[in-house]
């Protein structure tokens, strides 16, 4: 998929907004309501949390993005080549220099994963990526489900993904 990236003609926007959704667990309306200043602190650092508001997300509770090292790293690399430094302006633009909305967004997601040739992804595929590694990794699913922005554990639970590797592993252990 990031090598479908790379070869397109906005690849370093396209390829944040896809680590953003696979390193942060980040929905693509939280996403596309991203400015500048969310993201950089004062001293124009990426800062070490992202705090999405309330009304970027859809509980409509703002919650804390932790930024690890990788996604860090990306967020430095895609800063690198911003020329603005309004705080206000948003994150990332589209092709016509204007804030995403969640459903281009969707749609950009679609059209990278159908490039890739990845059958069933959707615009979600990262955010459920991001809970399942952590599931796998033993993070405590209190965690995962304040990280994801849940109301319920029920509902981060359904974002697990389990294979026939997992249940074997997960026995191996008795």
């Amino acid at each position: 998929m990031l090598s479908v990236i790379a070869n397109q003609r906005h690849a370093a926007r396209n390829r944040i907004a896809v680590m953003l959704s696979f390193y942060a667990g980040m929905r693509v309306g939280e996403i596309a309501h991203l400015k500048l200043g969310d993201v950089l602190d004062g001293d124009g650092r990426v800062k070490d949390q992202i705090t999405l508001l309330a009304h970027y997300t859809k509980t409509a509770e703002a919650r804390a993005v932790f930024v690890s090292g990788k996604l860090r790293r990306e967020l430095e690399r895609f800063l690198s080549c911003n020329t603005t430094t309004d705080r206000a302006a948003p994150f990332l633009v589209t092709q016509k220099a204007t804030a995403f909305s969640a459903n281009t967004l969707c749609q950009l997601f679609g059209q990278i994963y159908a490039l890739a040739g990845i059958d069933g992804a959707t615009s979600h595929s990262g955010r459920r990526w991001f809970i399942t590694q952590l599931a796998h990794s033993g993070v405590s699913a209190k965690v995962i489900m304040t990280l994801a922005g849940h109301r319920h554990l029920s509902t981060t639970q359904r974002y697990i993904e389990v294979n026939d590797q997992m249940m074997k592993a997960a026995v191996e252990v008795l």
